[in-house]
C-alpha cells in the first residue's frame, strides 16, 4: 500500500488500509485514518490529522507552515475530516497563535486544483472550491458553499452557508447564507436558487428565502430594521434562522 519511494517519518501515524503513492513525502506528527489514498509527489506535514477516505490528489500540499511573516515556528494544526478531495496543487495550511492555531476542514468537501486554503481557517462540508480559489487567513466557510474559479476571500471574511460565488468573484467583505455574489468587487445578485432546488429545498422555502433577500438588500431599510424583519420571517420558516445568525454575528456583509 506504500510505494518504495515515498518518504515517511518515523513519528508519522498511517493506518494500514492507507495508499501512499511515489515520492509522496509525509512528516512527524501527520496522523492518516483508515483508506486515505496519498498521490505521488504529495507533501503532508505536522502537526495534522486527516481522517478517513480521504483521496489526497498527486502535488498537493496539506499542513504546511502558514504564510503569515508573524509565523515564528509554533507548533499549529491542521486538521481534516472525513472524504474530501484535495485536487493536484492545492495547498492547505495549518493555523497560527495569533488565532486559535488550528486550520480546520468538514468532510465531504473538494478543493480543485490550484485552490488554496490560508491559516486558520474554517471549512465547513461539502463545500466546493472551483480551480484557482483562494481564501486569505482566518476565512469561515459555512456548509454547501461554492466557490466559483479565480474566486478571492479577504481574510477574517465569512462565505454563509448555501452561498455562490460566481467565477472571478473578489471579496472583502462577508456573504450571508444563501446568497449569490459576483464582480470585482463583488456584488449581491439575487439568491442561489438552482443550488437551493438541487438540495431539495421546497419551492415556498426558496421563495421565503427570496424574500428575506429582498428585505435584506432592496427594501431601503436599516441594517438593524431588516435584521429584525427577518427574525421575525424565520419564526415560521425555520430555514431563515440561520441567516439571521450570520447577520447578527458580525458587520462585513455585503449590504450595498
Amino acid at each position: 500500500m506504500i510505494h518504495p519511494t515515498a518518504v515517511i517519518d518515523g513519528a508519522a501515524e498511517l493506518d494500514s488500509s492507507v495508499e501512499v503513492g511515489p515520492f509522496a513525502v509525509i512528516g512527524p506528527q501527520v496522523e492518516v485514518a483508515a483508506g486515505t489514498r496519498i498521490g505521488p509527489h504529495a507533501v503532508l506535514r505536522g502537526p495534522s490529522r486527516i481522517g478517513r477516505d480521504n483521496r489526497i490528489f498527486q502535488f498537493a500540499s496539506v499542513g504546511e507552515d502558514p504564510q503569515d511573516k508573524k509565523y515564528g515556528g509554533e507548533p499549529t494544526r491542521l486538521e481534516m475530516g472525513d472524504r474530501n478531495q484535495v485536487r493536484e496543487f492545492a495547498t492547505l495550511h495549518r493555523g497560527t497563535v495569533q488565532d486559535q492555531g488550528v486550520t480546520r476542514i468538514g468532510s465531504d468537501n473538494l478543493f480543485m486544483a490550484y485552490t488554496h486554503v490560508a491559516h486558520d481557517c474554517r471549512i465547513g462540508h461539502r463545500v466546493i472550491m472551483a480551480n484557482a480559489a483562494s481564501l486569505g487567513g482566518h476565512v469561515e466557510v459555512q456548509d454547501w458553499a461554492i466557490l466559483g474559479g479565480f474566486t478571492i476571500v479577504h481574510q477574517f471574511s465569512r462565505i454563509g452557508a448555501h452561498s455562490f460565488c460566481a467565477m472571478g468573484a473578489v471579496l472583502a467583505r462577508d456573504v450571508p447564507p444563501y446568497v449569490l455574489v459576483g464582480g470585482h468587487p463583488a456584488e449581491p445578485r439575487g439568491i442561489n436558487s438552482e443550488g437551493l432546488r438541487r438540495r431539495g429545498f421546497p419551492a415556498e422555502t426558496i421563495q421565503a428565502i427570496k424574500r428575506a433577500y429582498r428585505t435584506l438588500y432592496l427594501a431601503n431599510l436599516r441594517y438593524e430594521d431588516a435584521l429584525e424583519r427577518i427574525r421575525g420571517m424565520a419564526e415560521t420558516v425555520p430555514e431563515l434562522a440561520p441567516l439571521a445568525d450570520f447577520l447578527a454575528g458580525g458587520n462585513r456583509s455585503l449590504l450595498r
